[in-house]
């Protein structure tokens, strides 16, 4: 996808709509490049290989997701509601999806890496760092905001991972240990006041998220922050280039297994699947991808955030 670069550094963005390039991508591509923000962001390995919903389900549905070598389950959890005459009822909440989610994530684990705790301030440093990336507090934006902390921090995870042809290891955990609720603007003091200052994500998840972290680039968080699929297949090309020795290729079932769980006919999925896998590539122009009518090669490619850039706290 290095053409849509060229062309936006050569002819700029009328160029680039003129060679034909998807006005999309071409946005996205642009604003990446004018973003001059070094910052670095991080995620567990797992989300790279298994995604949250890009849509809202039943509050008391589960959420399930098998890819090559992850099996993800989500299970939501409940909120007690306790009635004015005293009875009590356990509603569902949901399990997190879409964009929002993604990047409260990405926050709480960017900032517990960051300063090697599992305890992770909120309050104004995460709507800094939402707004940074395009997420601005209030409104309907805050609404969501609010919901889908309020989703993760409830639900429960299951990573089932294969790590050979017969052996497999089952990671069963909560995100974080303390609620990261944040009050209804009507509550009273600042907007979108978070009701706890500090989130403690649980020891296994920071654990395994020690371990296994994929480094991003904040500027192509930012560009795609409203895209939770394009999000999703930055993350997956940011953890499986650079580890490549040789051209690989992921046929179009396991592609649909992974990215493509809203799509009930796999036709559907291969007519749209490039399209976003463009918009990943628009933010990573290093990543090397070829689409076949088998699948998608990936072929051997620089990470997107070179390691001399990657500095954390040493693990204690």
């Amino acid at each position: 996808m290095g053409t849509v670069h060229q062309l936006l550094e050569t002819k700029g963005r009328k160029g680039a709509l003129e060679a034909g390039i998807e006005r999309s991508v071409v946005e996205v591509a642009a604003a990446y490049l004018s973003d001059e923000d070094s910052g670095l962001g991080f995620a567990y390995s797992g989300w790279a290989q298994c995604a949250l919903p890009h849509k809202r389900l039943a509050d008391d549905a589960p959420w399930g997701i098998v890819s090559e070598r992850v099996k993800l389950m989500v299970e939501p959890g409940r909120r007690q509601v306790v009635a004015s005459d005293g009875s009590q009822t356990f509603e569902f909440v949901g399990v997190p999806f879409g964009s929002h989610a993604r990047l409260i994530l990405l926050y709480l684990q960017t900032e517990a890496l960051r300063t090697g705790s599992r305890e992770v301030e909120l309050g104004g440093s995460m709507r800094g760092w939402l707004a940074r990336v395009g997420i601005p507090a209030g409104g309907m934006t805050g609404k969501s905001v609010r919901d889908q902390a309020e989703r993760i921090s409830r639900c429960k995870l299951t990573f089932d991972i294969s790590t050979g042809s017969r052996a497999s290891g089952l990671v069963q955990q909560t995100i974080v240990d303390r609620a990261l609720f944040i009050e209804a603007e009507d509550a009273g003091g600042p907007q979108g006041r978070l009701s706890l200052e500090t989130a403690k994500l649980s020891e296994g998840f920071f654990e395994q998220l020690k371990k296994h972290p994929v480094p991003l680039e904040e500027a192509a968080i930012k560009a795609l922050s409203n895209n939770a699929p394009a999000l999703d297949v930055y993350l997956w090309l940011a953890y499986r280039l650079h580890a490549l020795k040789e051209n690989r290729l992921v046929p179009w079932t396991a592609l649909k297994g992974q990215f493509g769980t809203g799509f009930s006919k796999l036709y559907h999925f291969k007519n749209k699947f490039p399209g976003t896998l463009a918009l990943a590539q628009a933010v990573y122009p290093d990543a090397k991808v070829e689409v076949t009518e088998k699948g998608v090669v990936l072929k051997p490619s620089r990470p997107p955030v070179a390691p001399r850039q990657i500095t954390l706290p040493s693990r204690n």
